[in-house]
């Protein structure tokens, strides 16, 4: 279809798509495996992005973004989709696309920037997106939230935790600490409910293509490079070609390829599964960490991978049976 056939005044005006029927499990089962490589690739994002620490945060988004709606527009196009045609969308899509991947971004970003010396917090409170999700899914039309669900997300979140607070010897929020870093937690608090929010109302949108994604990203990008140009003072380039491979492999995968294939897993898979799941992204990322030496293991990375597995299993219970 022609960009130009969207300019025919016979066409009717666009309503809010609604989520299409029950697939059948197979279905179900196939749309969280593709959901579950966003969470394959999102365990890269803290080693690729460590490798980038001297490009400035918002200009990293707009490259980054800017490379995802490239992969999103050129995997449209080699499957015979129309990118043109996906970004025709009502006001209420962008805004949901829009705001959470820019809006997630830029309240992480903020959280770190404000608290420089509470990572660990700031983490371990962004590290509740998961939890939102399994807990939000409950509000679906069809969805019911079972005492496993809630179980399995909650031995994930300790899981987290463990490993989270693990290397600094325990979180630190005592009354000084927490008064200053109020602003930063709250962010960090407020990026995890985005991205929550973001991830459940997907549902919601389930007969929206997900090319639409690569409108998001360019959005996104521009977003990005606004502020970029507002308030970063330089603009920062790998200087090595290993430098220009690591920008390239951030901006395909975890913040390219990722946001097409979690789209898909949230509207079509198993969305209390892929919540619980998500919990696989801290301990994966921190092995990556400790593998290329930028970080240091102990027994509390294998706690943790234990009790984010078990919770994992355990969410997942339901669909692992079929039912």
């Amino acid at each position: 279809m022609s960009a130009d056939a969207f300019s025919d005044s016979t066409l009717p005006t666009p309503t809010l798509p609604r989520s299409p029927a029950a697939p059948p499990v197979a279905e179900v089962r196939r749309a969280t495996g593709i959901g579950a490589i966003a969470i394959l690739l999102w365990s890269t994002a803290a080693l690729l992005t460590s490798m980038s620490s001297a490009i400035p945060p918002l200009q990293l988004v707009a490259v980054a973004f800017g490379l995802a709606f490239l992969t999103g527009s050129t995997v449209a196009a080699l499957r015979g989709r129309s990118v043109i045609g996906a970004l025709r969308q009502p006001l209420p899509v962008w805004l949901v696309g829009v705001g959470g991947l820019f809006g997630y971004h830029a309240c992480l970003f903020l959280a770190f920037h404000l608290a420089p010396t509470a990572a660990v917090e700031v983490n371990l409170l962004n590290y509740l997106w998961p939890l939102c999700i399994v807990l939000f899914s409950a509000l679906l039309p069809g969805e019911r939230l079972k005492a496993a669900h809630v179980a399995g997300a909650l031995c994930g979140l300790a899981g987290t935790a463990l490993i989270v607070s693990g290397r600094g010897g325990g979180l630190h929020l005592d009354a000084g600490s927490l008064g200053g870093n109020l602003p930063a937690y709250g962010a960090a608090l407020a990026a995890a409910l985005i991205w929550g929010v973001y991830s459940v109302l997907s549902r919601c949108f389930g007969s929206v293509p997900t090319e639409a994604v690569s409108g998001f990203c360019l959005v996104t990008a521009l977003l990005g490079l606004t502020g970029h140009l507002l308030f970063e003072e330089a603009t920062v380039w790998p200087q090595e070609a290993l430098g220009w491979l690591v920008l390239l492999a951030l901006g395909l995968g975890p913040d390219g390829l990722a946001f097409f294939a979690w789209d898909h897993g949230m509207k079509r898979g198993d969305i209390r599964a892929l919540g619980v799941l998500s919990y696989a992204v801290p301990p994966a990322s921190t092995l990556l960490l400790i593998l290329f030496g930028r970080a240091s293991g102990g027994w509390t990375v294998w706690a943790a991978c234990g009790l984010i597995a078990g919770g994992a299993l355990m969410a997942s219970w339901d669909m692992i049976r079929g039912k």
